[in-house]
């Protein structure tokens, strides 16, 4: 590989997917993949196939979908982890598989009990028997950011010896400070005999902030591979922003010796997506994707954009995928209009019938409000991609009454596993009124832990969306709704995460070691 060219190894729907909440279905995965590989994302990890039949199937699936990017599957440094994880990948047409195991003092003493030696042997066993399933192995340091460096040297030359093509070096608990572990990595390559044999990656979680950071001082002494998610998605504070990392490194190449493959217009269209599927809003300043992150509200910043837009702008809106654009389509635009812009922001369809209930959702959209914006389009491209059958609740319909020195009431019409079911009750407000409605005959709703309502494009007539976060017994779940009625979409997005609770997920963590 050049040393020019910078990897992106995206991990959303592994590492991302262990956000709490954030669990995916197998077509929802399908989903991500497939813009991941339109944006040519070099390497896809996919999964951990030993931690469910479910993981194993979505991993199996991505792997027989995508063709343009590597397809990987995630495995401790045991023989069962590794030969599910190969069965997984072996439809891919570039298939890798990705093995762990930890090196700092604290995890070895305290999780493995194991030592060093035995550490190091069983590092050398899980590469040399995943080279029998692909001949495109990764070995991953886990907690590489608090390990002796002298150790992780010996464990590096040893499994760059027994094969692996691609070292990834992890801050696990988002421990180190930028200057510290480029350092670490500066020092690895220029320590270990056997470095230019082998690719080094990263793999920064975000606990202290600087995951970002890290990797790009990681890459700027030497790394030439990033792992990182759509949106920064990921276990506790998240892991690495993919749209960060690659869109610093495409607009500083003054300062940075390399350059990825990543096609940076589908950057908001992603997002879109993988914020949809989880139930993760994206915070308004977040850095590219946020819906504030080309907005100019102080005048002395507008008066330099007007004049001069590099002023205050340091890269172009429609490079990452935001519509210069503003009003898009209405409500007399034809169905070949709608499939040329949506195709245009990144989204296709394999079937006429997914298409056709696109338009149809436009259509009913735009009898509700005149102007159609891209993001409203996202929105109803992604809400089309859910299937309704099979799900446990469904809104039939809504009604609250809300006055002025009166307590709103309200009464909601359900079905439970298809039979109709009513409920009615009071409330503080209409919001709280239909979800007191909903519980009144929903058995078991958990607790309420978040609701937030953001604008979907601007306007008194946009769309709202509804994110909210339930928990029962030590599980969150997400749910998420869209609706130009707010209280409408509090109850889809309320009923959403419903449905996700009555799903019995039974999944193994990939950090428990279960030697």
């Amino acid at each position: 590989m050049s040393d020019d060219r910078l990897i992106i190894f995206d991990t959303t729907l592994r590492d991302g997917e262990q956000s709490p909440g954030a669990s995916m279905t197998q077509d929802e995965k399908v989903r991500i993949a497939k813009i991941l590989e339109q944006m040519q994302v070099d390497v896809i990890e996919a999964g951990f196939p030993i931690a469910s039949v479910g993981d194993f199937e979505a991993v199996r699936a991505v792997a027989k979908t995508i063709k343009n990017s590597t397809v990987c599957g995630l495995a401790r440094a045991l023989d069962k982890d590794i030969d599910r994880a190969g069965e997984a990948i072996k439809p891919a047409a570039s298939g890798r598989i990705h093995t762990f195991i930890a090196t700092s003092p604290i995890h070895m003493q305290k999780k493995l009990r194991m030592q060093p030696d035995q550490v190091l042997d069983q590092a050398v066993h899980a590469v040399k028997r995943a080279l029998q399933f692909t001949d495109d192995v990764e070995f991953s340091a886990e907690d590489a950011g608090r390990s002796e460096l002298d150790f992780l040297c010996r464990i590096v030359e040893a499994v760059i010896d027994a094969g692996a093509s691609t070292i990834n070096i992890p801050d696990t608990v988002g421990y180190n400070i930028p200057h510290q572990f480029g350092e670490t990595i500066r020092q690895l390559i220029e320590r270990v005999p056997n470095a230019d044999k082998t690719i080094f990656s990263v793999h920064c979680h975000n606990d202290l902030g600087l995951a970002v950071g890290n990797s790009l001082s990681a890459v700027l002494n030497g790394a030439r591979q990033v792992e990182c998610t759509i949106n920064g998605l990921g276990e506790r504070a998240g892991n690495a922003s993919l749209e960060e990392v690659v869109m610093a490194v495409r607009t500083r190449q003054d300062v940075f010796a390399c350059d990825t493959n990543i096609d940076t217009r589908l950057i908001v269209p992603a997002s879109h997506i993988v914020s949809s599927i989880t139930g993760f809003p994206v915070q308004p300043n977040k850095a590219i994707v946020g819906k504030n992150a080309f907005a100019h509200e102080s005048g002395i910043h507008q008066d330099g954009i007007l004049k001069s837009r590099e002023t205050y702008e340091i890269m172009l809106a429609q490079d990452v995928g935001w519509s210069d654009n503003k009003l898009i389509l209405g409500k007399h635009s034809g169905r070949a209009a709608v499939k040329s812009r949506l195709k245009e922001i990144g989204i296709e369809f394999d079937t006429e019938t997914a298409l056709n209930a696109v338009f149809d959702r436009f259509k009913n959209l735009a009898d509700l409000k005149h102007e159609i914006y891209d993001e409203d389009l996202m929105v109803i491209a992604n809400q089309s991609h859910t299937k309704n059958d099979n799900l446990r609740y469904q809104l039939v319909s809504s009604w609250v009454c809300s006055e002025t020195g009166e307590i709103p009431r309200a009464k909601v019409v359900i079905t439970i596993d298809g039979k109709e079911v009513t409920g009615e009750a009071d409330g503080s407000g209409s919001v709280d009124a239909v979800y007191s409605a909903i519980k009144a005959i929903v058995p078991e709703t958990g607790v309420l832990e978040l609701y937030s309502v953001n604008n979907v494009t601007n306007g008194t007539d946009s769309q709202g969306e509804v994110n909210v976060r339930l928990e029962k017994n030590g599980r969150l779940v997400y749910g998420k709704g869209t609706d130009t009625d707010i209280v409408l979409a509090s109850a889809k997005a309320y009923l959403d995460a419903l449905n996700k609770l009555a799903v019995e997920i039974e999944r193994e963590h990939p950090q428990h070691n279960g030697v």
